[in-house]
């Protein structure tokens, strides 16, 4: 259960390129091969199935648990739970409730520290998007993944309750992509970017683009291992989003101010909204930017390649300092 809106995870079912024998795996509390897998290694492209449950130790002596069970099927769509939503939890006080909320960000935690260690192994340069449904995320990912696939590699996870629609449009354009669908879960968690991460082919010193649910609320509570989170705001939206959500503007880097070829349509105070999200967020960048007229696309590039390069540098950095280190013992 997700404590910060009362929504429930449920049942997990892992999707990618799997067909032929299913081979049906019980999980308990044990080590993975990958952080967040199944005791076995996984590649991008492999032939079974697997079915399993999680228990978080949040539960105690109230009786309340936070489970997953991971279905592994065809094709790279994950697929994270079809149990009931819980909007409360009746007989749990206060102080319960955010003990639990804390054990059960603290376990995301764990696991974003697994995956941003990973994603510097690997020199990834990781963004979390985030913004309302509706504000073109999925078609300024697009736009942006045909400008960027010829500099290095790219790779999508793609995060929404039903459907494989906006993974599927993210493949038309030549690059791996992953599905995860959070059922009755309104937002991505580090533990299902880690089970996404074990579809992907080799992306090293590439980019990872992680599309989150639509949703300003949760999302901005839970670390992914991203190297920063972007919100996207349209400008058919309204200036004032930044102060009703302001955790989620307060946890960006980069404020994406989307579709403002539609600003001459609009009643829209582009210096309104940009001062509330300085008021969240003194610190937030801000590019105004738009997929159709390509208005801010290479003020948008930029940003994201000298933030990966700088990735790669620091990577460099420290296996040379290794490589001396080793030379010294020599």
């Amino acid at each position: 259960m997700c404590t910060v809106c009362g929504c429930s995870e449920g049942e997990v079912s892992i999707e990618g390129h799997h067909q032929g024998h299913g081979s049906t795996h019980t999980h308990g509390s044990h080590s993975h091969s990958h952080e967040h897998g199944h005791g076995h290694s996984h590649n991008g492209n492999h032939s079974h199935s697997h079915t399993g449950t999680y228990s978080s130790d949040t539960g105690h002596d109230t009786g309340l648990e936070e489970t997953e069970s991971v279905i592994v099927a065809e094709g790279d769509n994950l697929h994270f739970g079809h149990g009931p939503a819980h909007a409360h939890a009746p007989g749990l006080s206060q102080t319960r409730m955010v003990q639990i909320e804390q054990d059960i960000l603290g376990k995301n935690d764990r696991y974003a520290a697994q995956n941003r260690q990973r994603f510097d192994a690997m020199s990834l340069f990781t963004l979390n998007l985030v913004s309302s449904p509706g504000s073109g995320k999925t078609t300024l990912l697009t736009a942006s993944i045909e400008q960027l696939k010829t500099r290095c590699p790219v790779a999508v996870i793609e995060g929404d309750q039903q459907t494989a629609n906006d993974a599927d449009r993210i493949r038309e354009t030549g690059v791996q992509a992953v599905q995860v669908n959070t059922g009755k879960g309104c937002h991505l968690d580090a533990h299902m970017v880690g089970h996404a991460m074990a579809h992907f082919e080799d992306i090293s010193g590439g980019l990872l683009f992680i599309e989150n649910v639509g949703n300003l609320v949760c999302p901005a509570a839970f670390d992914l291992g991203e190297a920063h989170k972007v919100a996207i705001l349209s400008v058919t939206e309204g200036e004032d989003k930044p102060l009703k959500y302001p955790d989620m503007f307060y946890a960006a880097d980069l404020m994406l101010l989307n579709k403002v070829d539609l600003l001459p349509y609009l009643d829209f105070d582009v210096e309104q909204c940009i001062a509330a999200a300085r008021q969240v967020n003194p610190d937030i960048e801000v590019i105004q930017i738009s997929a159709r007229s390509g208005e801010g696309m290479s003020e948008w590039q930029g940003w994201i390649e000298q933030r990966r390069v700088a990735r790669i540098r620091k990577r460099i950095d420290q296996l040379t300092g290794q490589i001396h280190q080793l030379e010294a013992m020599v």
